[in-house]
């Protein structure tokens, strides 16, 4: 396991595991935090061997968003201070984004304004059943960061973001997986073991395959129809003289459980 003052990391083959671990100020995210999430993310980014990723919270709370505290500390300078998490935040967000691993966000407890943000950033998002998610922003007299303005009306819809942006309201779990913002709510007992069951099954997966649909989907709101054909057609043809697209067609004929590399 590797040394960070706010993290938690440990890699076992391809997969990756990431805990914000500052439970006692409820995985706020304060400058070392932030800048911790982008070296790790980086990380993760930058290694041929992950497939997945997988990141939560310790204690009661996902992460309650940005640190309110450390922010007011710096008075004059919050602003500076601010732009500074904002930066490294985004920073780790887009490392998960276009990294090859797939992100497996399994959402622990509360998540509020950035922890809102980061969570639906997910390839997959798992949630426990006493979960909730809010945006807080406005009630705090700030606007979304953490890709909220991004990935929101995406996900749900422009009616319902400005719901959460603007009336702050708060979802449970089970609102949250009615509104599309999750795949699944499971026990919160079980959480651990969802999310590991899960990572195992897509370690076990074709990685360049995976990677394709993260890049293919990221794409798609930017892309006119025939742009977005021909980057599918060049995809799924490199696909195929890839030697996990030649085991997955092999396995496949065979009638066979595949062995992706």
């Amino acid at each position: 396991m590797s040394q960070f003052q706010t993290i938690e990391f440990e890699q076992s083959g391809a997969i990756a595991r990431i805990t914000l671990n500052r439970p006692a100020a409820a995985n706020g995210i304060d400058h070392v935090l932030g800048r911790e999430l982008a070296q790790v993310a980086a990380r993760c980014a930058d290694d041929p061997a992950l497939k997945v990723v997988t990141l939560t919270g310790s204690g009661r709370f996902f992460s309650a968003g940005g640190d309110l505290k450390a922010m007011a500390a710096q008075g004059g300078g919050a602003g500076a201070y601010v732009k500074g998490l904002a930066h490294d935040l985004h920073k780790a967000i887009s490392s998960f984004a276009r990294m090859d691993a797939l992100l497996i966000v399994a959402v622990n407890g509360t998540a509020a304004g950035a922890g809102f943000s980061l969570a639906v950033t997910g390839d997959l998002v798992l949630a426990a059943e006493s979960a909730s998610f809010t945006m807080a922003y406005t009630r705090a007299g700030l606007s979304p960061d953490g890709g909220a303005s991004y990935y929101l009306p995406r996900l749900i819809g422009l009616r319902r973001t400005q719901e959460l942006m603007l009336n702050n309201r708060t979802l449970t779990a089970a609102e949250a997986l009615d509104w599309g913002l999750l795949h699944r709510v499971v026990p919160d007992a079980e959480l651990r073991a969802a999310a590991d069951e899960l990572a195992a099954r897509f370690a076990a997966g074709p990685r360049h395959a995976n990677a394709n649909v993260k890049k293919l989907l990221l794409v798609s709101s930017d892309h006119t129809l025939e742009e977005q054909l021909a980057r599918e057609a060049a995809f799924i043809s490199a696909a195929a003289d890839d030697a996990d697209g030649q085991e997955g067609i092999a396995a496949f004929l065979g009638k066979r459980s595949p062995e992706f590399t």
